[in-house]
């Protein structure tokens, strides 16, 4: 069996993976350009890819022997699912093993927004601090505050769950009510999406990008949030509406912004920059050494799975095994 990676992996999955199957791997840092991926997946068996990879109908098309993609990651909007599918190619991803740095990372950026860490430490390094003031810097409480969490899936519970040790105030809207019990342990009442946006101090976006999230933060959702709330997002980037983004910070209208993810990476829209109340970050919610490994042995524990004549146990479309 022979399996491409697309881009560098730690060092232990390739190892692992080495030891199972045939190996093509690129060793880079920039990944491969798309007529180059329609080239390298020829007379491949399996792909293991990056969310950064687009897997588009037209590099499905050019394989010839593919029957497995495993996306290192746990969204794959990056994939073509409809044409994996249709064309019997297996679709893994990596669930579970990056909740709770994503978690983690979720509520280190609310802080750093709410509590103007980056404005700060740039303040002072440029040595611009000359004198204590009693309003210097000042930013806002999070303790005792509202958060809505908007997708109550494995991240969202996780960050409901970092959110009762600051003594927060949880509300949740969810395409369906998570499991009673569920909701008990976090605290967390379930509200309309209406209700959320308007009773939430902090807005924080855990949705899975598809047809329906796309944009699902615009300018009505924006102009129904109380002035000065905290918009956090480290889903995917074009689950907001970027243009009404700016358009509700230029207006004050949104006491600040916190992002991981932007429409495209690693391309960032230039107005954002502007904003000393914009924290941005290059997409590392789930950059913590441990975690990304993690992420990559089990991508290589997908494939091999395949190779044995297992299914994949991250499978996402089992349609194609139809």
């Amino acid at each position: 069996m022979r399996v491409l990676v697309t881009r560098h992996l730690f060092p232990e999955a390739i190892e692992h993976l080495r030891q199972g199957v045939d190996v093509e791997y690129h060793d880079c840092r920039d990944g491969l350009t798309q007529q180059e991926l329609c080239t390298a997946v020829r007379g491949q068996d399996a792909v293991i890819c990056p969310l950064t990879d687009r897997i588009d109908a037209s590099v499905i098309a050019a394989a010839d022997k593919l029957r497995l993609i495993a996306n290192v990651a746990v969204g794959y909007d990056n994939i073509d699912l409809e044409a994996a599918s249709a064309g019997g190619v297996m679709v893994s991803n990596t669930p579970g093993v990056l909740t709770e740095s994503t978690a983690d990372l979720t509520f280190a950026l609310l802080m750093a927004t709410a509590r103007r860490l980056g404005e700060a430490e740039r303040f002072l390094r440029r040595g611009a601090w000359k004198f204590w003031e009693i309003d210097l810097l000042a930013g806002r409480d999070i303790h005792g505050q509202t958060l809505g969490v908007f997708g109550m899936g494995r991240i969202g519970q996780a960050v409901a769950r970092r959110a009762q040790g600051f003594g927060m105030r949880v509300l949740y809207h969810n395409r369906s009510k998570v499991e009673v019990g569920i909701e008990e342990d976090l605290a967390a009442t379930y509200v309309s999406m209406e209700e959320l946006l308007e009773r939430s101090d902090f807005v924080t976006v855990h949705v899975p990008l598809d047809d329906a999230t796309r944009a699902v933060i615009g300018p009505a959702e924006l102009a129904r949030m109380r002035p000065g709330t905290i918009l956090i997002n480290t889903a995917r980037g074009p689950v907001l509406d970027t243009d009404a983004v700016i358009a509700a910070l230029e207006s004050g209208h949104l006491g600040g912004v916190g992002l991981d993810v932007f429409d495209d990476e690693p391309a960032v829209d230039s107005r954002l920059l502007r904003f000393e109340n914009a924290v941005l970050l290059p997409h590392i919610g789930s950059a913590s050494i441990e975690t990304r490994r993690q992420m990559c042995m089990l991508a290589v524990e997908n494939v091999l799975a395949h190779a044995r004549g297992d299914r994949p146990p991250d499978l996402v479309n089992s349609s194609a095994l139809a």
